[in-house]
């Protein structure tokens, strides 16, 4: 007997938080070259509503900037309020929201760790949770978190980044089996070295190659080859794939260069 695939409708829109820069601002931009609808949910908010107006205009898209602080659990609500009267009811996600701690283990602060831990973990639950009913009426609905090579590779400078990227995996793996039973998939796409506003400041305080020396590609990572990913995954050409994790890190993980 052949399954034929229930199919998104190609214009279900989709809601990316931290869609004002790097990756999240990428995977916008893609999704509206395909003609997705997108809500840019960032903490700057004038930075996402510009942002939303240059996509539109680009692409021919309809496309809304909203602000919120995803450390803010009330604010989750009227921003998927705003969505749909925006764009509509939202039928896919894309969590790249991030902020990345640096002090390694003995500046942690129960604050660093509270902040780091709401927006890149806990913001994804209660997202998923608040347009969960959205995601069910819409064919093909999908949902893309974005992790690390640090959930892997864990990393001695950023111990509350690469924790919370790591509960990302398990949490994606747990959402699925619950949201598999309304045709919802849910994925997780772990960056490596990807030249975003985020690393930016160590690209230019660390010496030149210190990074492309431990990957097999030899360079930094572009925002838009992740996007290219989030994308894939938010189709129907990835509809058989849930609870899967793709790495996107130009051979990091696996180099075992010094």
């Amino acid at each position: 007997m052949t399954l034929t695939p229930t199919l998104a409708s190609p214009a279900s829109p989709v809601i990316i938080t931290g869609g004002a820069s790097g990756i999240g601002l990428a995977s916008a931009e893609a999704l509206a070259a395909v003609g997705r609808p997108v809500a840019l949910w960032d903490i700057d908010g004038a930075k996402a509503s510009a942002a939303a107006q240059a996509i539109a205009a680009a692409h021919g898209t309809a496309a809304t900037g909203i602000a919120i602080d995803l450390r803010d659990l009330g604010a989750i609500e009227p921003a998927v309020a705003a969505t749909r009267q925006a764009i509509g009811a939202p039928g896919g996600l894309v969590h790249a929201a991030g902020v990345v701690d640096t002090a390694s283990l003995d500046g942690m602060t129960a604050e660093s760790w509270d902040s780091g831990i709401a927006i890149h973990l806990r913001a994804l639950a209660f997202i998923t949770q608040a347009i969960h009913a959205d995601l069910a009426t819409q064919p093909g609905a999908a949902i893309v978190a974005i992790a690390s090579i640090n959930a892997t590779l864990g990393n001695a400078v950023n111990p509350i980044y690469s924790a919370a990227k790591g509960g990302i995996l398990s949490l994606v793996r747990s959402l699925a089996d619950r949201l598999a039973t309304d045709g919802i998939r849910i994925n997780t796409v772990s960056p490596g070295q990807i030249l975003t506003p985020m690393l930016r400041p160590s690209v230019d305080a660390l010496p030149d190659g210190y990074f492309e020396r431990r990957i097999l590609l030899g360079r930094l990572g572009d925002p838009q080859e992740v996007a290219r990913v989030v994308r894939f995954l938010l189709s129907d050409e990835a509809s058989y794939v849930t609870a899967a994790q793709i790495v996107v890190d130009g051979g990091n993980i696996s180099s075992q260069r010094s």
